[in-house]
């Protein structure tokens, strides 16, 4: 070959007519695009893995002794700050409504608007917040320091699932506890409702409690219990993938913690949001003679 002969990609750098590359177009589009890849990488791996630890219910990879201590855990260890969560929600829906109602002379059904409240929307919803701030973070900690001290890479080198064996307790666990503490949230705020707008109030007990019969049924009650499951699987899976994912390092296991309890509470808005329009729906083929007569 001549010396001066050049090869095809030589000749296209070279032609005057070629188009220049839009170098500030392509860092655009990866500066607009790349968060949005991430993203969707992130939530591949997250569904891969939550599946992992899905299995791992149903096999004898995860400890009995581990499902127990994660229960007296999530349970008995929340117990106090979801009970108090729920009485002074159930007080303070009291306090904030009454005035509209008095007002319009609907004293009476006080009750049943915040009766429903707190079983279909705020009793899931603030019971699935605390606990992704209590035991979302302390998950995802736990873990995270045992990525960051080779606890995890031991595991895997000794021939067990590390997701399976760590993760599967902890996310049963939150499937059975938090329902029976979203239970708790709702009692409670129902007697502290009730105190403040028959004791308080003076509103007419027979009256208020008719009302409260009539509009809340098992149908709202199922609505919140199953949210209630929903949302203690997912929170428990994405901590305890952040505290897999950790960096190295004291600061990578309180990014862990702190990125488990924002994700989980944004899932538990987003996620609490469509199942309203799903229960919405099934409630109107289900039962329409109540929804009409609620409407």
């Amino acid at each position: 070959m001549s010396a001066d002969a050049t090869t095809p990609e030589h000749a296209a750098s070279d032609d005057p007519a070629a188009p220049a590359a839009p170098s500030g177009l392509r860092s655009l589009g990866e500066a607009l695009f790349a968060p949005v890849a991430d993203a969707f990488v992130g939530l591949g791996d997250w569904t891969l893995f939550s599946f992992r630890a899905t299995t791992g219910v149903f096999t004898r990879h995860h400890k009995r002794s581990e499902f127990l201590r994660a229960c007296v855990e999530i349970g008995v260890g929340s117990f106090g700050v979801v009970a108090i969560t729920g009485v002074f929600i159930g007080m303070v829906l009291a306090v904030q409504a009454y005035n509209q109602f008095h007002t319009i002379g609907l004293d009476t059904s006080l009750g049943a608007v915040i009766h429903m409240s707190l079983v279909r929307e705020l009793g899931p919803v603030l019971a699935a917040v605390m606990l992704a701030g209590r035991i979302g973070t302390a998950m995802a900690a736990q873990l995270a320091t045992m990525r960051v001290t080779e606890q995890i890479d031991a595991l895997a080198c000794l021939g067990v699932d590390p997701v399976k064996f760590l993760v599967a307790p902890r996310f049963l666990a939150c499937l059975v506890m938090i329902p029976l503490l979203t239970v708790v949230a709702d009692a409670l705020g129902i007697l502290g409702s009730t105190f403040i707008a028959l004791k308080v109030f003076k509103i007419d007990g027979f009256h208020y409690w008719r009302h409260t019969a009539n509009f809340v049924t098992l149908w709202d009650l199922f609505i919140g219990l199953s949210k209630s499951v929903v949302f203690g699987g997912v929170l428990s899976l994405i901590c305890c993938h952040r505290g897999f994912n950790s960096r190295a390092g004291a600061e990578g296991v309180g990014r862990a913690a702190t990125e488990g309890f924002v994700l989980s509470f944004v899932a538990v808005l987003v996620i609490d949001f469509v199942l309203g329009l799903l229960f919405n729906t099934l409630g109107n083929v289900l039962f329409p003679a109540v929804t009409s007569r609620i409407a």
